[in-house]
């Protein structure tokens, strides 16, 4: 008589923060392809879990930061109610990140953070 055990382990991964897409940001990823979306998605995923060592980002102005995916830019801050919010999306083209990005991002933070 042949008899298989299965080992059924259930893992369960607790978020650490929530995420919010604004319009903008919401708008730029949808226009992307399934592949890069996939990407993006795979990231917002790690940084919900805290894994914020695990996927590339970079502080561009005090709390404003960019999540990097390939040559795509999220701007992004992480409010005080634990919440990540994912301002706006472009693709990096140059070195610097455009100013009206970051001035967008900072008014949108103000806004949020009365």
């Amino acid at each position: 008589m042949n008899t298989t055990i299965k080992d059924t382990t259930t893992v369960i991964v607790a978020k650490k923060l929530n995420s919010k897409f604004l319009v903008r940001a919401s708008k730029f990823i949808q226009g992307l392809g399934e592949n890069d979306r996939a990407k993006i998605a795979a990231a917002v995923r790690t940084l919900e879990l805290g894994g914020f060592q695990s996927v590339e980002t970079k502080t561009i102005r005090g709390p404003i930061k960019e999540l990097i995916v390939r040559s795509y830019r999220i701007l992004f801050f992480t409010a005080k109610d634990r919440t990540i919010y994912f301002i706006s999306g472009f693709r990096k083209k140059t070195r610097k990140t455009p100013r009206n990005e970051i001035e967008y991002a900072q008014n949108i933070f103000k806004i949020l953070n009365k």
